[in-house]
């Protein structure tokens, strides 16, 4: 042991008592002490009443109530004593899962395991509690007094129950120097008692790592969902503003094209080339552009759902498709938007890649699942790193947290089937 750490240990020894984090712990653990026998003697008087009217099942539903009432309401208070008195925060427990109904709400929060460990540490802080507080009680009380001896000493009886003698001199040394080292070494107990309870504490009262990684899961899919949902509003902005002023001005420029390729026919033959060539080059930008925005975010998507957008996909795809759509519920505007997606960009390749003449696109919601279904009799072989777009489709569907699996065997035709949660 080096001489800092020597010097370190005396000075800590020396500071202890009179230290606030000292103070802190003695507070704690003294508070304690009758919440803990409150905790303690509630539980079990409502446990044991729950138990044994378990036969009749009503009243059980009564004093079940009461007890997770209790167990909630203690936790509050036990977590407010350490926050108080020893600056120790502890997370709340983790929520149970919501149920519709009362009683079936009531009979999940008790078959939650968080709720049994906080009626552990409930059934554990009467004795806990007795343990602090005499402990505490007795090492501070008897150090105090026996330190102090020297100024009583001449109160004392001359001879003690161990057959001493107390007004001697070196029984007042020995008395003295007992006490100061107990007082001193105090301060060690009650602070390790104190970090005792509050790993007890952590462990009982507040989430597991498992239910703080569920929560992190939850706030990540939050987010996740907030920027797809952000996403495709923009796309959709972007839609209308292509839609409704970029699109409608080139189709003014074609058509007052048209009308000067009509009504002016004395123009010499370099200008009505030229007005001809524009003419035609700004209905092909027209053309183009409103393949662009119904790729976007088509309009009929977000007004009559995921049929009427797919049948007109289907119309202008140079592959014949036989479609079926059934989708009693409507999923999420991002969810249809991911299915349009990858229901466009699959036909897209199939009439690009797949040399057939025919596909087959079924769509259909079973729960909280909307699976997506297309296959074609093609020359297979698709691979996603094959420049296919597979991969694109992969990270669209994954990005809703869906499933995506792709069959394509050379010359055996390709399957894409997708699978996306509708509650995303």
């Amino acid at each position: 042991m080096t001489g800092d750490t020597m010097r370190g240990a005396a000075r800590a020894v020396l500071v202890g008592p009179w230290s606030a984090r000292t103070w802190q712990a003695c507070a704690h653990l003294l508070a304690g002490f009758p919440l803990g026998l409150l905790t303690c003697f509630t539980v079990v008087l409502l446990g044991g009443v729950t138990t044994g009217l378990l036969v009749t099942f009503a009243p059980a539903l009564v004093t079940l109530a009461a007890l997770l009432w209790c167990v909630r309401g203690y936790t509050a208070l036990q977590r407010d004593r350490f926050a108080t008195l020893l600056g120790v925060v502890i997370d709340p427990p983790a929520h149970c899962r919501e149920e519709p109904g009362r009683v079936r709400r009531l009979l999940a929060e008790a078959a939650e395991p968080g709720t049994w460990r906080q009626f552990c540490y409930h059934l554990l802080a009467g004795p806990l509690g007795v343990v602090g507080f005499v402990v505490t009680t007795v090492l501070w009380t008897v150090s105090t007094m026996c330190a102090l001896v020297s100024c009583y000493a001449w109160a004392l009886p001359a001879d003690s129950a161990f057959g001493r003698h107390l007004h001697t001199p070196s029984m007042v040394i020995e008395l003295t120097v007992g006490g100061l080292l107990v007082f001193h070494l105090a301060p060690f107990v009650t602070v390790g008692l104190a970090a005792a309870d509050t790993w007890l504490a952590r462990t009982l009262l507040g989430p597991t790592d498992i239910d703080r990684l569920r929560s992190q899961l939850v706030s990540v899919t939050q987010s996740r969902n907030a920027v797809l949902a952000a996403a495709d509003a923009e796309r959709s902005r972007i839609e209308r503003d292509l839609h409704d002023g970029t699109q409608q001005r080139l189709t003014a420029l074609a058509i007052n094209l048209g009308i000067a390729r009509q009504t002016l026919p004395d123009l010499s033959g370099p200008a009505r080339e030229v007005i001809e060539q524009a003419h035609e080059e700004t209905k092909q930008v027209i053309a183009e552009l409103r393949g662009f925005v119904r790729g976007l975010h088509p309009a009929v998507l977000s007004d009559r759902g995921l049929d009427a957008a797919l049948s007109g996909v289907v119309a202008r795809s140079p592959v014949r498709v036989r479609l079926s759509v059934d989708v009693s519920e409507r999923p999420s505007p991002t969810v249809e938007s991911v299915a349009y997606f990858v229901v466009s960009e699959a036909l897209t390749n199939i009439s690009k890649h797949a040399e057939v003449g025919a596909a087959e696109v079924t769509v259909a919601r079973n729960g909280a699942t909307l699976r997506l279904v297309i296959a074609d009799a093609g020359r297979g072989g698709a691979d996603e790193g094959g420049g296919t777009g597979l991969r694109g489709l992969t990270h669209r569907v994954a990005s809703v947290g869906g499933s995506f699996r792709c069959d394509s065997p050379v010359g055996g035709g390709t399957t894409i089937e997708v699978e996306l949660p509708c509650e995303s």
